[in-house]
């Protein structure tokens, strides 16, 4: 069975076998890192506690055969224990990349700040380049396996990237390349 780890062109292969994910690496910029770190430790040390001692009052209540309250605090539970070890993973196999001591020679690699011009309407965008988790349009942040993330990759200033996005295809202009 194959898993698709990361987006072609960013990592040879591609594709991993299931034996071989545990050891893949995810770059994560420092935010990114940052950001799971807070949200396993409020896991950990909110999430948890409260749960367990939701679980406790339900069983104090007697009969847990037909007790609501301890379904739900179980099945609660089981999606903190689950997220917790998911991002323990994440963090495990994190490679943390800091865009700013990079030196791609104005490529387009995961970390960059990307300034683009819509070719057919002029319009002006900035994108960073991230891992899936950390991507937020609104914010500017691309993933890197996204349509555009892996349109840009390996491209420089000047190059034209052509990405198929729901709205139909798109060219865009590189204006510039910076690492921040």
């Amino acid at each position: 069975m194959f898993i698709k780890q990361t987006p072609p062109g960013y990592m040879p292969g591609g594709f991993l076998l299931e034996k071989d994910k545990a050891m893949a690496t995810l770059p994560i910029t420092k935010r990114g890192a940052e950001k799971l770190k807070a949200e396993l430790h409020q896991l950990k040390t909110v999430e948890r506690p409260s749960v367990i001692n939701a679980i406790a009052e339900a069983r104090a209540q007697g009969d847990l055969s037909e007790n609501a309250e301890y379904e739900a605090a179980k099945d609660r539970q089981g999606f903190i224990e689950g997220r917790i070890k998911e991002v323990e993973g994440k963090l495990a196999a994190a490679q943390v990349i800091d865009p700013s001591s990079l030196d791609a020679g104005g490529r387009v690699v995961f970390g960059a700040t990307v300034e683009l011009e819509d070719v057919g309407s002029g319009d002006l965008v900035k994108y960073q380049i991230v891992g899936e988790d950390e991507a937020d349009l609104k914010l500017g942040l691309i993933n890197v396996g996204s349509p555009i993330g892996r349109a840009l990759i390996g491209k420089e200033e000047g190059d034209t990237a052509e990405v198929q996005a729901p709205g139909g295809l798109k060219h865009y202009e590189i204006i510039s390349v910076q690492y921040l």
